[in-house]
């Protein structure tokens, strides 16, 4: 059984690591992960980190993106979820809706969709099977 330090010291190392999606790489699928995601590739899938995720300039994203924060350098085209930052650099294009605490973007920076900010809860990753905050089930639900 592992000691309470142990726990913490074990969750420290998830949340810290790294993962890079490269250029010319294309995924079909969904991506969760505690620690920090970088794609420079294309992904056709939603993408969750409870962290940061990078998406670089060439990158291509058509799904949902959650994040703890998030700078986007490239194009997505679904709906970004930040509970904390998102950056939208200038060659940054999103097609959806953003609902993030606090959003820089950069001139030149492209965005179709709606905007809500403001306090938002933690992100959740799939703990209960559908990925979705409580709020958002509930929602669906009705």
């Amino acid at each position: 059984m592992l000691t309470s330090k142990e726990q913490k010291r074990a969750a420290e190392e998830i949340s810290n690591s790294s993962n890079v999606i490269g250029k010319g790489t294309v995924l079909e699928g969904n991506i969760e992960t505690f620690g920090n995601i970088r794609i420079e590739g294309r992904i056709n899938g939603n993408i969750k980190s409870k962290s940061k995720i990078a998406l670089g300039m060439g990158s291509h994203v058509e799904g949902n993106v959650s994040a703890q924060n998030a700078d986007v350098e490239g194009e997505v085209k679904g709906k970004v979820d930040v509970t904390e930052l998102l950056v939208l650099k200038s060659t940054a294009v999103v097609h959806g809706d953003i609902i993030t605490s606090k959003l820089v973007v950069e001139p030149g920076a492209m965005f179709n969709g709606t905007c809500k900010m403001g306090m938002v809860k933690d992100l959740k990753l799939s703990e209960n099977g559908s990925g979705m905050r409580p709020q958002q089930q509930e929602a669906r639900m009705n």
